[in-house]
């Protein structure tokens, strides 16, 4: 197409289709978004003829040409690395906040020309590392999954709709496999895939329960890309004055999407036997600026202290206690776990009940170490405490990856203190009354399946998720999160509820639906301090699911797949 030859056209059709993208992703959430923002980036990608390289006769021409030779899917990873950018930028804009806060800001408010440089350069870097997923995505596009259009053209029924078919399966496979190994090739940093575009619309994610997270973004890749081969069989046959034929690969995606709705409508109208836990959630909504600072740590548990008692304190006349677990958010108790105050101070809360705590705190010694991001469940006393130490730490945040590398070590002293201990279990917390099982997930753990999904045991539990996302200020970070949080619910088919010092402190049940969440009644904001009190119920008999069981199969099974079709190009075009 003689409009795609254009100079300029190819890299503003991929950055078109990023921009696009993100506006699929939580606070926006424009779902029509996730099925559009695809077609731009194939045009240039299947329809763009490769053009030859003319090139000077100067050092720097004779340098190109060999970089072209040697290098021959560049152009392709360039125009997916811009896609990826167009996408990554806006939607982690929210990460440049970190640096501010860690200068003192408390809003949107200019922090000074290190913070706000500072947090340009964390949102350029990251965004521009997770775009080289995009890139290698597209070459794949080009070297493997690019449709003939010779079939597409004059081939028979048959041979037509299985080109569009192979050739929408790789694409969609492969991206199931970049997505999967985003979150755990060095970052771990698996947020915003294309299913958590689908959080609002339940019924087409309850398949996560078998593929996982990743595999919810097959079907959109899947159906866009069948859907963009039918447009140009329409197209390109109009050009050559040819006859529109009705082929089986848009009917065979749209009965997979069918069958992925008719899983989804029965698993939401299941209703298993529960276990009723009466669970409170205290929020304070405290700066993390104001939280580094320490002048309010004799506030803040007064605070605690007082929202508790309203919520767990006994009442005369009544026989059941009003909840049976009160839960505290990440790095609640701001002093050492063994401070001398904590004993009396515990013990005295503890006093006004029969229920448990879940607080989030620091356990250990950060010069001596071990030293751990925990969360601690006291029952009775301030003796009797079950500890879960996080595992899963968050680099440049809790610990400094490759330490041993020199550059790193400008980011010791002012920027990381010292380095969290990796936790050594995954046993789930005992909640004595009712009897039931706590899988308590730190900060962004519930944002990675695969962890979760090694607490599931058979008996009936739910999940607690203690985090503090104060350090990304009021921005889409928080539904991002939450958004993430609702895919654990459904791949593992245990309800959650989240605990937050700076929103969203919610209730989520098996299915993924938000039951409640503490916000500002009038404005809608979550930004307030407040506690989420209500019922959490626990399946009796909770089922093991395929995800829980064997975990990410079907991404290795699109990895398979990749690695097979890779292979057989690879063997053709080396073939005499």
């Amino acid at each position: 197409m003689p409009f795609l030859q254009r100079r300029y056209v190819p890299s503003v059709l991929a950055l078109l289709s990023g921009i696009i993208l993100h506006f699929a992703m939580p606070r926006w959430n424009v779902e029509t978004c996730l099925w559009l923002w695809i077609h731009p980036l194939l045009a240039v990608l299947w329809l763009r003829e490769p053009q030859p390289v003319i090139v000077a006769a100067t050092p720097a021409g004779r340098i190109r040409r060999l970089w072209r030779k040697t290098a021959p899917g560049w152009p392709s990873f360039r125009l997916g690395w811009l896609a990826g950018l167009g996408f990554m930028v806006p939607t982690l804009s929210w990460v440049r906040n970190s640096p501010r806060v860690f200068a003192g800001a408390i809003d949107s408010s200019w922090a000074g020309w290190g913070a706000e440089l500072g947090g340009v350069g964390t949102v350029a870097a990251m965004a521009g590392f997770m775009a080289l997923y995009f890139g290698v995505w597209a070459v794949f596009m080009v070297k493997v999954a690019r449709p003939r259009r010779e079939v597409l053209l004059n081939g028979t029924w048959l041979q037509i709709s299985a080109e569009s078919l192979r050739c929408s399966a790789l694409a969609a496979a492969f991206w199931v496999v970049m997505e999967w190994q985003r979150g755990i090739i060095i970052t771990g940093f698996a947020w915003d895939g294309l299913g958590v575009a689908l959080s609002h619309n339940l019924i087409l994610v309850q398949i996560a329960d078998i593929v996982g997270i990743a595999g919810t973004s097959f079907l959109p890749v899947l159906l866009s890309c069948v859907i963009f081969n039918t447009a140009c069989r329409v197209f390109l046959g109009w050009r050559g004055k040819q006859r529109f034929r009705l082929c089986l690969d848009t009917s065979a995606a749209v009965l997979v999407l069918a069958l992925v709705a008719v899983y989804g409508i029965k698993k939401m109208a299941e209703k298993p036997e529960t276990i009723p836990v009466k669970v409170a959630c205290v929020q304070l909504n405290i700066p993390q600026a104001v939280y580094w600072s320490g002048s309010h740590i004799a506030e803040m548990y007064q605070r605690y202290a007082e929202l508790t008692r309203l919520y767990a304190e006994n009442r005369q006349g009544t026989k059941e206690p009003p909840v049976d677990l009160v839960i505290w958010p990440e790095g609640a108790l701001e002093l050492a776990f063994n401070h001398e105050q904590h004993p009396d101070y515990i013990n005295e809360l503890l006093g006004l009940g029969d229920f448990a705590l879940l607080a989030g705190c620091a356990v250990g010694d950060p010069v001596n170490k071990p030293f751990y991001n925990s969360a601690a469940m006291f029952t009775h006393d301030f003796k009797h405490v079950q500890f879960y130490h996080k595992v899963h730490l968050v680099p440049f945040g809790e610990y400094l990856p490759f330490r041993w590398f020199p550059p790193m070590q400008m980011f010791l002293g002012g920027v990381i203190g010292g380095d969290f201990n990796f936790g050594p279990s995954l046993e789930p917390l005992l909640l004595a009354r009712p009897q039931v099982q706590v899988i308590p997930l730190i900060c962004f753990e519930d944002t990675v399946g695969d962890l979760a999904r090694q607490f599931v045991r058979d008996q009936p539990q739910f999940m607690a998720n203690l985090t503090n996302d104060g350090w990304f200020l009021d921005s889409a970070e928080m539904d991002q999160h939450k958004a993430a949080a609702i895919f654990r619910c459904i791949e593992l088919r245990r309800p959650m509820v989240r605990a937050t010092n700076t929103g969203t402190t919610c209730f989520i049940d098996e299915r993924g639906v938000e039951i409640s969440r503490l916000a500002d009644p009038e404005t809608g904001s979550t930004l307030i301090e407040g506690v989420l009190p209500g019922t959490i119920n626990v399946p009796l008999h909770p089922v093991m699911t395929f995800y829980a069981r064997y975990g990410d199969v079907f991404s290795w099974l699109c990895a398979a797949v990749s690695v097979l079709a890779m292979s057989m190009v690879w063997r053709r075009r080396t073939r005499p």
